[in-house]
């Protein structure tokens, strides 16, 4: 009897033991069980959009750094468990699948990982025949330095974005009017081709008030070559608004603005063909449509 009792007991002992390790949870399973939501907003998938990428975490989050299309994406805190991130997709990007990498920190220095695919499908740009000023296509040799010298600026002053967010809540339509040219037309200039429409033209009238989309930095406004009188506003977090042939200029260099704020007035100064509104905004280097902005960041 006592030979069988002690038997079952390790039998006992062994299925005890057994049972202990088919009901541990599997660790590698917690490891790759996701520890990031990500949600997307967006007018739609193309080039020359924005898409507004959220990321929620179970806990709180000190840090969240993000990157696709081979560059580093703006992310900011909405509270102490989500953020934001915005991905510009530039109007000359090929449709394909790309990947947005998100890495995530907490106060404990962890680190959470998660990837957000953007399938990114074609769109096609319309054409447009415009005749202008023949110095504005084929510029005089006086006017080439004057040309390098503005873009090589337009250039430095984008490497150098405010890295903190300025704007707050939504944007707002500097004017009233609807735009009446698409963006990312490809331009055809008394019969020979020229880069895309980077911007949204407005179809106002001269004198009309141009408002600020929202709070920004002022870091450019001048007369320009190719734009006449020119304001760009540094939103933060490399993204900036700029403004077009202006008949005049509210706003110096330096000068902090708010939503609504007047910057300007609409005018026909530059290479135009009459009296509009020209915005375009870029998103670090990604150049988008402004009614993208409005659309998943602006007013309803």
């Amino acid at each position: 009897m006592s030979g069988r009792l002690a038997r079952f007991k390790i039998l006992f002992a062994l299925f005890a033991a057994l049972g202990v390790l088919m009901t541990r949870p599997d660790a590698s399973a917690q490891a790759t069980a996701p520890s990031l939501t990500v949600t997307a907003k967006a007018r739609s998938v193309r080039p020359g959009e924005l898409v507004l990428l959220t990321v929620t975490a179970p806990k709180s989050l000190s840090d969240v750094r993000a990157r696709a299309f081979d560059r580093d994406l703006p992310a900011y805190s909405v509270n102490a468990r989500t953020w934001r991130v915005l991905v510009g997709i530039d109007l000359e990007t090929a449709p394909r699948k790309y990947s947005v990498d998100i890495v995530a920190s907490d106060p404990t220095a962890t680190t959470l990982h998660a990837t957000h695919s953007l399938v990114v499908v074609a769109r096609q740009f319309p054409t447009r025949r415009l005749t202008v000023d023949p110095a504005f296509v084929n510029p005089p040799p006086e006017a080439l330095e004057r040309i390098a010298r503005e873009s090589a600026e337009l250039n430095e002053l984008w490497s150098r974005p405010t890295m903190t967010r300025l704007w707050m809540g939504t944007f707002v339509r500097p004017v009233p009017d609807e735009a009446n040219s698409a963006f990312g037309t490809r331009s055809i200039l008394n019969g020979e081709a020229r880069s895309p429409h980077s911007g949204a033209d407005f179809n106002s009238a001269t004198g009309t008030p141009i408002k600020a989309p929202n709070a920004a930095r002022v870091v450019l406004a001048g007369d320009r070559y190719y734009t006449g009188n020119t304001v760009m506003i540094d939103h933060g977090l490399t993204l900036f608004s700029l403004f077009a042939h202006l008949s005049e200029i509210d706003v110096k260099v330096g000068d902090t603005v708010v939503a609504g704020d007047v910057i300007g007035k609409v005018g026909a100064t530059g290479r135009v063909t009459g009296p509009h509104l020209h915005w375009s905004v870029r998103l670090g280097s990604a150049r988008i449509d402004p009614l993208s902005l409005l659309t998943v960041m602006g007013e309803k």
